[in-house]
């Protein structure tokens, strides 16, 4: 279907197809073909004790907050390349002050000098909508958050979509190699992070683990704390399913690669998801034009000189406040 075409209908029914036909190019991509896992295969309880749930065949992990304790898991293994992927969904009706988070990280090795990526679901009072954000992190460079914040086209809690990571992705450019992080959305490209050398070592470049966790963060999540969990609707259960993990596993403290990482390395690079085709690009720029409402790039209020990794579109910058 072409995404260029025009509709002669009356504006009020024209805005509408134009909406809905919007999001099916944003959404017209086949999916990757990903090996999924079992919960045991390629992760261990990190905490919550009763609070995470496994279904009998392993393949589903229920994450509970109450008004005791969240809960979290975290893979066996630490990657420095590779993705991870799972089929997530959230709570439903006052969600307020909730942050259910699926990330990689190594502050538990590197406490001081941690790299991070982000997908953080933000919940809201009942009756709006669920908002996540991504952020990036690179060797302890907190004090510089790169947060991204979007909106949904779709409502996370009355059915399983997909979010999908890969980390320290090759990617050519020209006749030089660089490094990029990306994210996805049901196979849609929503953020890609290139490695450059004005970020310096505030790019991620230690491996990390995978994490996931249900949490109280009352104090930010909505509104900027104005609205707190409410205890009255626990438990708030998240749901994930269809784990896929891959990457060459990597001791955190060795200087080089294992040999046999070279190998995975390839394989990856030659996926479906190595790359980032036209098409996704396109449907990247859709997603990003209407659904993102926040950039760190574009916050003038937190940097009044853009973080020198920033390219700063004229036209884009319009569309955003002094506060991103």
């Amino acid at each position: 279907m072409d995404c260029s075409c025009r509709w002669f209908l009356s504006k009020p029914f024209y805005l509408l197809l134009l909406f809905l036909f919007s999001i099916s190019c944003i959404t017209a991509n086949a999916a990757f073909n990903l090996s999924t896992i079992s919960f045991d295969e390629g992760y261990s309880p990190l905490f919550g004790d009763g609070n995470l749930v496994r279904s009998p065949n392993g393949r589903t992990a229920r994450l509970l907050l109450d008004r005791f304790t969240g809960a979290g898991f975290i893979s066996s293994k630490m990657y420095k390349y590779g993705f991870f992927s799972a089929n997530i969904k959230l709570p439903g009706e006052y969600t307020a002050g909730l942050c259910v988070a699926f990330y990689t990280s190594n502050g538990d090795v590197f406490e001081k000098t941690h790299d991070e990526l982000d997908f953080e679901f933000l919940g809201n009072t009942e009756g709006k909508p669920w908002r996540f954000q991504t952020n990036l992190y690179g060797n302890g460079s907190t004090w510089r958050g790169r947060e991204e914040r979007y909106r949904l086209w779709f409502d996370p809690s009355k059915q399983f979509h997909s979010f999908f990571g890969s980390l320290g992705s090759k990617r050519t450019l020209r006749s030089d190699f660089s490094f990029s992080s990306r994210f996805y959305i049901d196979d849609v490209p929503i953020r890609e992070v290139i490695r450059n050398e004005e970020m310096g070592s505030e790019y991620p470049s230690k491996p990390m683990s995978l994490y996931a966790t249900i949490w109280d963060a009352s104090s930010w999540a909505t509104s900027g704390g104005k609205y707190k969990v409410n205890y009255k609707y626990a438990p708030f259960v998240s749901e994930f399913k269809d784990f896929a993990l891959e990457g060459c596993p990597s001791d955190p403290i060795e200087e080089f690669p294992s040999v046999d990482c070279y190998e995975s390395y390839s394989r990856l690079e030659t996926a479906d998801y190595g790359t980032i085709t036209r098409r996704q690009r396109l449907a990247m720029h859709k997603f990003r034009q209407r659904f993102m409402y926040y950039s760190y790039c574009y916050d003038s209020l937190r940097y009044p000189v853009p973080p020198p990794e920033c390219v700063v579109i004229p036209s884009e910058r319009d569309r955003f406040r002094d506060t991103g």
